[in-house]
């Protein structure tokens, strides 16, 4: 038997609900804080990442899905979705007349990583990115909107972690103190970080590995060698979340690991998954735009883990979304027969509505109802055409209403939307 390839999986239809609603709830909200969706292929150049993410990264070096096409070209499954939306806003000029842009985007990614609790080779992201704003006013809000999300997802077991990694002029004299003192703790530190010692310090704070982060545990902080400028600018990224109520923690040990990342960079943690804790994560990237080729432009986002965020949820046994507005129970070929055109005519008027095509009993239908989390049943058998009239069920309150079969669409419309 054929079987998933390692690190990928299904999403079941019994799951599918619970994505959409997450989905939807993400849309809404960024809808209403100005954003608009973007679409991007799932595959680019290789060179595109290669330039954005950096060179001496894990994702570059070991986990990207690359090969050559028939002209010998290097392609790549798309590890993260930033880099493509910055080549859509330069390829098609989005930032003209105007720069300010709001953008987001919901689909899946590919690292080849190794499998493991909330983390897949085939993950699925959330994503949002603005354009065109240096203000940290626009940090706040996406840290805010964050916030807003999980809210209205009623996900409580989250902290926000935030951090400074300064800009261009303040960043390199403290990779310089950050290097000394990875060399005074370079025995040890795991392979990985002696590794990026000199090529990637910054990543030695964010190693997951508890030698690691004992050894580091006294590293100098980024946030006491910034420059006056990306002081004033955290500042105020502190002050506007503390205006507007929003909980967090400044983690000096929070780094990005990709190299277009400046100032603000923040994430969503939670402890519902183990050591892979944080569910959301983004930061500032001014640089980003220029560097693939278009205008000095500043930009920041955020990216959530979809797989993770489900996971989340599904431990707070949140329901998977509503089911059908109506089951309709049949008993017998002539009930099935009107109900197969009931079941059409309330499908055509936006009625979500499931049918037993089968000869089953009553008892097996409704617990078939049941377990698609019908909210009414229609019930329809030969007591019931001969009386003339249907037993509409509220499967919530137990309710039952005798409806006429004269004009019964229309009343069951009108019920069931009375009952929603």
């Amino acid at each position: 038997m054929i079987q998933l390839i390692k690190g990928f999986k299904d999403i079941l239809p019994e799951e599918v609900a619970l994505w959409q609603q997450i989905e939807k709830t993400a849309a809404d909200i960024f809808e209403d804080f100005g954003f608009r969706e973007i679409r991007i292929p799932m595959m680019e150049r290789t060179e595109l990442f290669a330039r954005s993410i950096g060179q001496d990264t894990d994702i570059v070096e070991k986990e990207m899905y690359t090969f050559a096409d028939r002209k010998g070209d290097l392609l790549t499954l798309r590890p993260e979705a930033t880099a493509s939306v910055v080549r859509a806003y330069i390829q098609h000029k989005l930032y003209t007349p105007d720069p300010v842009r709001k953008l987001y985007t919901i689909g899946p990614m590919f690292r080849r990583e190794r499998p493991q609790k909330g983390r897949y080779r085939q993950f699925y992201q959330i994503n949002a990115e603005v354009f065109g704003v240096a203000s940290p006013y626009i940090d706040a809000q996406l840290i805010i909107m964050l916030a807003v999300l999980f809210e209205r997802l009623m996900i409580k077991d989250i902290k926000a972690h935030i951090n400074s990694l300064g800009c261009p002029q303040c960043r390199p004299a403290f990779k310089k103190i950050l290097g000394d003192f990875i060399s005074s703790k370079i025995d040890r530190l795991c392979t990985d970080c002696r590794r990026r010692k000199d090529r990637n310090p910054l990543r030695v704070l964010d190693c997951k590995v508890p030698a690691c982060r004992q050894a580091m545990a006294d590293a100098p902080a980024l946030t006491d060698h910034i420059c006056e400028a990306c002081r004033e600018h955290f500042n105020t990224v502190q002050e506007i979340l503390n205006t507007q109520g929003v909980e967090y923690i400044l983690d000096k040990g929070l780094v990005r690991g990709l190299d277009y990342y400046t100032r603000t960079t923040f994430e969503i943690q939670t402890s519902a998954l183990g050591a892979q804790n944080a569910i959301a994560g983004g930061g500032r990237y001014d640089r980003l735009v220029h560097a693939l080729g278009g205008p000095e432009i500043p930009a920041i986002g955020f990216a959530i883990g979809l797989d993770r965020l489900v996971e989340v949820v599904l431990q707070q046994e949140r329901s998977l979304g509503r089911g059908p507005d109506v089951f309709i129970a049949a008993l017998g070929e002539k009930s099935r027969q009107m109900a197969f055109d009931w079941s059409c005519d309330l499908n055509r008027d936006g009625i979500s509505t499931e049918m037993e095509f089968a000869d089953k009993s009553l008892k097996s239908q409704m617990k078939r109802a049941h377990r698609l989390n019908s909210a009414h049943v229609l019930i329809v058998g030969e007591n019931e055409l001969a009386k003339g009239e249907i037993i509409l069920r509220n499967m919530n309150t137990k309710e039952q209403h005798a409806l006429t079969i004269e004009g019964l669409v229309k009343s069951v419309k009108d019920r069931i939307r009375g009952d929603l």
